[in-house]
């Protein structure tokens, strides 16, 4: 019998597969396809301080292996998160779920984390520094390891719940950044969010995109997102959720052999809708097909 929980940040974990913010929605919405008490936790819908109705569309541009996306962080913003929706997450989620939070300035992602903090059901607190489709916001804090240490410092001081800091791909040293983040008092980060990308309209000869550039997801990226796990894993002691182009239970498998703790599944979703659950349902078997009894046992085993 393979015994597939993990412990993410003092919080044990049934298994380490988590839908990443962005493309689950508040949860809820799944619990209506499947039951969402089978995931290790959910991270939800990215939350700022403010209401946001994102960019303008297109917004979506489908890619090889891949997609790129240009939402723009759209949310009710952080009251109606409190008051609506976690309502409707805890009415079908019986475990603390990730509370995914964004910010275009030190003082938002203070006040939503502190807002947040109150609220029933977080376990977690992700705060996103690594955003790449909103101008002005989030990704500035992400491609300086100054900023990503001075952030993760002033939301330290607001809650005494665990931080993992969601770290951007698209920066010369992901490594100084993660190590900035521990140093600010990160209880962990989370890697990698999208690359950059563009597509243009052949026809137009113009961006597909309304945003011009989007964040790009999906398999194609899942080499890019093991090296810089698996680079993260050696310079930092903090645990590392691990996320990009994952659809498969041996790629929850690898991303763990690079150092993962916990894995999110991003773009797959947005394909499969039950991508989380089939993922699951299937990590027994690619356990006993690679010989492995305890998944803790392989975080960072490919080091």
């Amino acid at each position: 019998m393979v015994n597939t929980k993990v412990t993410l940040c003092g919080i044990t974990l049934d298994n380490p597969v988590i839908p990443a913010s962005g493309t689950y929605g508040f949860g809820y919405e799944f619990a209506e396809l499947y039951d969402i008490n089978i995931l290790g936790t959910l991270s939800f819908k990215g939350t700022t301080l403010e209401p946001r109705f994102g960019n303008p569309t297109p917004r979506i541009a489908e890619c090889p292996s891949g997609m790129l996306n240009a939402v723009g962080l759209q949310n009710p913003g952080v009251d109606k998160v409190i008051s609506e929706e976690l309502p409707k997450l805890r009415a079908v989620f019986s475990k603390p779920a990730m509370a995914n939070v964004s910010g275009f300035s030190l003082d938002e992602y203070v006040e939503t984390v502190r807002r947040l903090d109150t609220a029933e059901g977080i376990g977690w607190f992700e705060v996103n520094i690594s955003c790449p489709n909103v101008h002005g916001g989030g990704m500035s804090f992400g491609t300086s390891p100054e900023m990503a240490e001075t952030v993760t410092r002033a939301v330290r001081d607001v809650t005494k719940k665990p931080i993992i800091i969601k770290l951007s791909p698209n920066v010369t040293d992901i490594v100084s950044i993660a190590k900035a983040c521990e140093a600010g008092g990160a209880d962990g980060v989370s890697l990698i969010n999208t690359l950059m990308g563009m597509r243009i309209d052949l026809k137009r000869r113009r961006p597909i995109l309304a945003n011009k550039t989007g964040g790009y997801s999906g398999p194609a990226i899942k080499p890019v997102a093991v090296r810089m796990i698996y680079q993260v894993y050696d310079a930092v002691k903090i645990p590392i959720v691990g996320m990009g182009g994952v659809a498969t239970a041996e790629d929850v498998i690898e991303l763990m052999l690079a150092g993962a703790t916990a894995v999110e599944v991003g773009a797959e979703n947005l394909v499969n809708p039950y991508a989380c659950r089939d993922i699951i349902e299937d990590l027994a078997r690619a356990m006993e097909k690679y010989g492995i009894e305890n998944l803790t046992d392989i975080i960072g085993g490919a080091h």
